[in-house]
């Protein structure tokens, strides 16, 4: 591909004047991007000319199966994201030709969840591959980090494993102070020190997860449900997970399968907070030995003093209350800052927290 290619694929069809015009593979990936990025009503606010008429003649599977043949995987992963997210070409997900085609990746488990009460049972079945790929990829990474959070406290005995969390810095510049090179200002380490991990027997714990499953939320609902299926069975530590937007749903009993409950999730609706950490605060048995977490935007539809009362009460008896504003791998606050304050204020913790982080949390506290 020429320089020129490039540039008018880049600067659409109006530098056709400039750079010439596309053949070949080039003008197959235009006319690919095309398709997607021409539908965007900005072009004719900003006196774009949009294409001709392959919006109209090229199938969603057809496009697919152009962008498969003439991008990397990257490009193509971007593509499917933007086609069911940016542009809602529901059919990627609810047509059974598209589905075969497809790979499964996040993006399209949020568009699942979002459009399975469109799909027929044989493109249900189908779709529900797609859920099981990307569930299973997240738990392979949430697994690792569940396990090394809950791996066991550090103790001061030195310890033969040299792992980087057991990493022990003040005895490591303890005993290396000899060869520090004052001229290059630096510390040559040759007998780095680690210390050891404990495991002590912890007290039975409660965590209850309590998830906004408005369309909003899709992946909090997400990793809300494969980091409870990570956190199921531990030792010392008994899980709830329960959905809810303007009814309650308990989705404790499908815990240990995360595919069957983010297929029983139906995402939308109305939001009442105050409704869901009500139930949240009638399933704790110990106060103390209790972690609430609320994952939402907190834009409240219910009752907000309702809800700032349940969440002092709970504060005030002991229990450990998280006010999550995401529950992603990226972490993107995005709440009601206001009422945040408000719970913040009463004794609540708030902000936002990965999957990760949240199960480090829960390992401190039963430490």
């Amino acid at each position: 591909m020429t320089d020129l290619e490039r540039w008018r694929l880049i600067l659409g069809e109006p530098a056709s004047r400039c750079t010439g015009g596309l053949q070949g593979e080039a003008a197959r990936r235009d006319a690919a991007m095309e398709w997607l990025y021409g539908r965007d009503p900005g072009l004719a606010e900003r006196g774009v000319r949009k294409g001709g008429s392959e919006d109209s003649v090229l199938q969603t599977v057809d496009w697919l199966d152009e962008v498969h043949q003439l991008f990397p995987r990257e490009t193509i992963e971007r593509l499917e994201r933007d086609a069911v997210e940016r542009y809602e070409i529901t059919d990627v997900v609810t047509d059974p030709d598209v589905l075969q085609r497809i790979e499964p990746n996040p993006a399209l488990l949020r568009a699942v969840l979002r459009t399975k009460h469109l799909m027929n049972p044989a493109v249900l079945a189908m779709a529900r591959k797609i859920v099981e790929a990307v569930v299973k990829q997240l738990m392979e990474k949430l697994r690792t980090e569940v396990r090394t959070a809950f791996s066991g406290t550090r103790s001061r005995r030195p310890s033969i494993h040299k792992n980087s969390r057991n990493f022990d810095f003040r005895s490591t510049i303890r005993a290396n102070l000899q060869r520090y090179q004052p001229d290059e200002r630096r510390l040559a380490i040759e007998h780095p020190k680690f210390v050891s991990r404990t495991k002590r027997h912890v007290e039975q714990w409660q965590v209850v997860l309590l998830v906004d499953q408005s369309g909003s939320m899709t992946s909090s609902v997400i990793h809300s449900a494969v980091t409870a299926a990570c956190l199921w069975g531990l030792p010392g530590l008994r899980t709830h997970l329960v959905a809810f937007d303007t009814n309650v749903v308990d989705l404790t009993s499908d815990v240990t399968d995360p595919v069957e409950l983010l297929m029983k999730v139906q995402l939308g609706g109305g939001t009442d907070i105050a409704r869901a950490v009500a139930y949240g605060a009638g399933l704790v048995d110990s106060p103390r030995r209790s972690i609430v977490a609320i994952i939402s935007d907190f834009y409240e539809g219910g009752d907000a003093e309702h809800l700032v009362r349940t969440v002092k009460g709970l504060c005030e008896q002991g229990t450990h209350v998280l006010c999550l504003a995401a529950l992603d791998e990226e972490a993107n606050p995005d709440y009601d800052r206001g009422l945040g304050q408000r719970l913040a204020n009463v004794g609540a913790h708030v902000g936002a927290m990965t999957p990760g982080e949240l199960a480090e949390f829960v390992a401190e506290k039963l430490r």
